[in-house]
């Protein structure tokens, strides 16, 4: 949370994470059991329409992940996955930058401040006019070009293939969490823990499902919708959402 007002808060292949992709060793039984305590999903946007939310066209905040597929059920969607897509300010207002059909409705914040969205680097999850899906540290954004969609967030958990440094391995600071990261074949992927996890344990899924960037989107306010995995929540109280529809 950053504050009190402040809530802190795709798809040819739907997996538990076992281990790293293309791993040459087998994962130990504590690396497994880690391993088994995250809900993975992974989309193409190339082939998969991947979209940002938040909120309705009479300007009112979708805000649960029950509505959101509601809402496009009336659209003739099919809302195969979705997730909180970041934190926000009282009245779900997204925290930081949102884009939605390349219009920006929330700016870019680059200011200092406290909390988990201002742990430099802090990032950007995007997707461009030609369908190509980045993560990057809020200072190299400006450098990207034809932004569809976008959303910040932060902390960045893994940058160019390193773990934030913040991150210690024995930390006592466990939470619901979840993130999103971009894998070299250009594939976005979803990570949500099933139970309380450390940063450093969710960034270090990330890593080994090959992600050289990756961002955190929120905590224990975090959902999932993935009825292929039966996997559905639909509560929620959200600023911006992520979904994949049909």
């Amino acid at each position: 949370m950053l504050n009190r007002k402040v809530r802190t808060g795709c798809a040819w292949a739907v997996q538990m994470v076992l281990g790293g992709l293309g791993a040459c060793e087998p994962a130990t039984s504590t690396e497994s059991a880690v391993a088994a305590s995250f809900l993975t999903y992974t989309a193409d946007p190339g082939c998969q329409t991947v979209a940002l939310y938040w909120q309705d066209e009479a300007g009112q905040p979708l805000r649960s992940l029950g509505r959101l597929r509601d809402w496009l059920q009336q659209r003739g969607q099919e809302l195969e996955f979705a997730c909180n897509g970041g934190m926000f300010h009282a009245g779900n207002v997204p925290v930081g930058l949102f884009i939605e059909n390349g219009q920006v409705r929330t700016p870019l914040d680059t200011s200092r401040g406290r909390g988990n969205f201002y742990l430099r680097p802090n990032g950007v999850f995007y997707l461009t006019r030609q369908r190509r899906a980045g993560v990057c540290p809020t200072d190299s954004f400006a450098r990207v070009r034809q932004v569809q969609y976008a959303t910040q967030s932060g902390p960045m958990l893994i940058t160019n293939g390193h773990m934030h440094p913040a991150f210690q391995q024995r930390s006592g600071n466990r939470h619901i969490r979840n993130g999103v990261g971009v894998l070299p074949d250009g594939r976005v992927v979803w990570v949500m823990s099933r139970q309380k996890v450390t940063f450093y344990e969710l960034a270090q899924q990330f890593r080994q499902l090959g992600c050289r960037n990756a961002l955190y989107l929120d905590g224990y306010v975090s959902r999932t919708y993935l009825p292929a995995q039966n996997w559905r929540q639909t509560d929620g109280d959200f600023g911006v959402m992520i979904g994949v529809t049909e």
